[in-house]
């Protein structure tokens, strides 16, 4: 078996699942008329606390749609320097929405909130107007960003009289982190993206919250995307059961992750940012002097082990269903192994 560490988007779906997913009540969704599809969306509004909800088939296409169906053409959005949506969705709020991105300052997804206002685009005849702003929780950094970020900066967009968008593709992981019920993070905006396939073990899925007059606009603009995916239930049944089910045992993941970043540790010059500690994902720092990026790579997947490599000069090891004490044990030595190794041979 392999040890997969390089997302939790890799976790498999659950024996449940995939007895659900064969036994599936189906229609065809675009008529509205799937009933699986319709408990999912019904089930997963009431969880955040919002009047509607959109079964879309991936957290970008979630995000995207959001875009979409909030602005105009030719808007300005605002998102954090560091967000998904900027880093992360090949620039797709350019292709499809037509508006372009402008990013705010963050510090591991909190914004500075006097900054963001200075952002906001007043009324002139050379501005775009402010359409959007996104945020992200939790955050890609790893981090779980405090309500009462978030709530200020609502409270600033609806004195504007802008919409607000989170990125909740791990929204059920920061209200984990931050012990709170998702609903009081997701009633920090318009619309919230959540996704079922990260850590949740659905195997394809998104969904998509928010008022009933937004999630009529999105479900046209899911139509214009290729998002309509008729007889759908077959694949909303695995994400009831991500919400159901799976998202009560995600504490594991972070409680995994803190012993990820315990063992690390022992590593000789690996540094683990703990500051960013708060979900399932490690990121830390291994010198080349100690062992290369290529040489650990292929290292760990001669044993059967599964990393991505660094990004800005950082590994990411995500912690999820799939990997156990056990597994994280041998990851640990086998990163020994493979510098002990490495200093034998020179």
């Amino acid at each position: 078996m392999w040890i997969d560490l390089r997302s939790d988007t890799v976790t498999q779906p659950t024996k449940e699942m995939r007895q659900a997913m064969a036994l599936a009540e189906v229609g065809d969704d675009v008529y509205g008329d799937d009933p699986t599809v319709n408990r999912l969306e019904l089930l997963a509004s009431e969880l955040l606390g919002k009047e509607a909800a959109l079964f879309v088939p991936s957290g970008t296409f979630g995000n995207q749609l959001a875009i979409m169906s909030h602005t105009q053409r030719g808007d300005e959005i605002l998102v954090g320097e560091e967000c998904h949506i900027l880093m992360h969705e090949v620039g797709a709020a350019a292709v499809l929405a037509g508006v372009q991105t402008r990013s705010f300052p963050t510090d591991k997804g909190r914004a500075d909130l006097k900054k963001l206002e200075k952002m906001i685009r007043s009324q002139d005849i050379h501005f775009p107007n402010t359409g959007l702003i996104c945020l992200e929780n939790a955050h890609s950094s790893g981090t779980a960003v405090p309500l009462d970020n978030m709530k200020a900066v609502y409270h600033l967009a609806k004195s504007k009289d802008i919409p607000v968008h989170i990125d909740g593709a791990r929204i059920f992981n920061a209200a984990v982190a931050l012990g709170v019920e998702v609903k009081e993070i997701a009633a920090c905006a318009d619309s919230v993206n959540v996704c079922l396939s990260k850590g949740l073990c659905a195997p394809v899925g998104s969904i998509l919250v928010g008022g009933n007059d937004f999630i009529v606009k999105a479900r046209k603009n899911r139509k214009l995307m290729g998002g309509g995916l008729r007889q759908a239930g077959i694949l909303a049944a695995a994400g009831v059961i991500a919400l159901t089910e799976m998202t009560s045992r995600l504490g594991e993941d972070h409680k995994n992750a803190r012993y990820l970043a315990d063992r690390l540790e022992e590593i000789e010059s690996c540094h683990v940012l703990r500051d960013r500690l708060d979900i399932n994902m490690v990121f830390f720092t291994l010198p080349e002097v100690i062992i290369s990026e290529s040489a650990l790579i292929a290292g760990l997947n001669n044993k059967k082990i599964k990393i991505n490599g660094q990004e800005d000069g950082e590994y990411r090891f995500v912690t999820n269903y799939g990997v156990s004490i056990k597994d994280i044990d041998k990851v640990v030595q086998t990163i020994k192994d493979i510098i002990v190794n490495k200093e034998t041979r020179s």
